[in-house]
């Protein structure tokens, strides 16, 4: 059966059929080939089930308040802010991409959406002063990834959602490690550019009171980060109350910068529609293979399979790791987590490890898989801002920051504190 779903899965795939319907397909051929009962009958309830949660409310609301904040020019603004503050760095505009994804992730909970708003602002500079193409890229593309980790993340959410964990420990837990990853990025950055300077383009110079000037620009995502955070931390609201003050928050910064008009409100409007519905076609395709999965028995073979190899708790963790690296070259991200997550998440959790740390784990192993080929989607996404040059380019780049996931996956294990820092247990 096991071969059924992977095979099954990858053929899917390959023909270019999207995510949520082929995990739709496969319930389906679960259900009619192994299955005893007619597993269909109950789709109608597994549907809305599955979507019939409070908790993802949340997403659309954080989707649309990223979207907002893109059109009052946020990301503009902020990347001349770190521009002038960074600049000075072997790698120089490098730093303001990694720099600005940072922040833009702390509005914007959606890894693609990052990338894609830091490409769109970046990538023209990076040919009008001398970058290299693929570090340049490469950059945005891991930045980008920090989106996922940096609270408020819609996978975040969603392996909330699907293990029944606190969310809001989940994005306190996701801060720590998230900085972390940006200063790892930021580092080797520096260190591959101060050994050939050629890669990192020209060095420029900003007065102190450019510099200081700028900072105005950062006040938005801050004030916007910090009101979301301190108010889920301090229990002043939940996850979904808080996103929606913080779309009510980013209409205002909108208003300010005279950008909350009838067409921008309509694009970020289509553009939060067009994510949540792929976001919840794929929940509620994993959530129907999911029950058929359980009701086939799949579940329980291949924990029963997992307990045969006669490994300790980390030797299984490193087996769980390795899948994880592996699938997350051919399936997509959301899906493969959804679809995973009911099974690996009870065999972490029996071999004694925390639900919240593993969650964390997860989504570094999720970020790495957003890098790699041939289905990492920052990489397409950059690509595209690119519109010249071959996408080898952008994997070459995303090699060195890869690298710094890597570690963060052994500093992960060998402190799990970096995690549960913020959020203990």
């Amino acid at each position: 059966m096991m071969w059924f779903v992977g095979g099954g899965l990858a053929v899917l795939l390959a023909l270019s059929i999207p995510v949520g319907a082929a995990l739709f397909l496969l319930g389906l051929g679960l259900d009619f080939f192994f299955s005893p009962l007619p597993l269909i009958r109950g789709l109608g309830q597994m549907v809305w089930s599955s979507s019939d949660s409070f908790l993802l409310i949340a997403i659309p609301l954080f989707v649309l308040l990223g979207e907002i904040l893109v059109r009052a020019g946020i990301a503009e603004r902020t990347y001349a802010t770190l521009d002038a503050w960074f600049s000075w760095l072997p790698g120089g505009l490098v730093h303001a991409n990694i720099g600005t994804a940072t922040m833009f992730s702390a509005t914007s909970g959606s890894s693609v959406a990052t990338a894609a708003t830091v490409a769109t602002v970046a990538m023209p500079q990076a040919e009008k002063q001398g970058y290299d193409q693929r570090l340049f890229a490469g950059a945005i593309a891991a930045g980008g990834t920090l989106g996922i980790m940096l609270p408020p993340s819609i996978n975040l959410i969603v392996y909330g959602f699907l293990t029944q964990t606190s969310v809001p420990q989940l994005f306190m837990a996701g801060i720590l490690p998230g900085l972390l990853m940006a200063a790892g990025f930021m580092l080797i950055t520096a260190v591959i550019c101060k050994v050939r300077p050629q890669l990192g383009g020209p060095s420029r110079s900003f007065t102190w009171r450019q510099r200081f000037e700028g900072l105005r620009h950062l006040i938005p995502v801050f004030l916007v980060f910090a009101i979301i955070i301190v108010s889920i931390y301090r229990g002043w609201a939940t996850p979904t109350e808080a996103a929606a003050v913080g779309v009510a928050m980013a209409m205002v910064i909108a208003a300010f910068y005279k950008a909350l008009t009838p067409a921008n409100m309509r694009e970020a409007l289509l553009g939060t529609i067009r994510t949540t519905s792929l976001v919840m076609f794929v929940i509620v395709g994993a959530y129907f293979l999911n029950y058929t999965l359980g009701a086939t028995g799949l579940g329980r073979q291949l924990t029963a399979f997992l307990d045969g190899l006669g490994l300790g708790p980390y030797g299984m963790l490193l087996i769980i790791i390795l899948m994880y690296i592996v699938l997350g070259f051919f399936i997509e991200t959301l899906a493969l987590m959804i679809a995973t997550i009911p099974i690996v998440v009870p065999i972490v959790v029996g071999l004694g490890f925390d639900k919240v740390w593993f969650g964390i784990l997860l989504i570094v192993l999720i970020e790495m898989a957003l890098i790699t080929p041939p289905v990492g989607l920052n990489l397409y996404v950059v690509q595209g801002a690119r519109k010249s040059g071959r996408l080898g380019d952008v994997m070459v780049g995303a090699i060195p920051y890869v690298l710094v996931m890597l570690l963060m996956v052994v500093l992960l294990i060998a402190f799990p504190g970096i995690a549960l820092f913020f959020a203990p247990v």
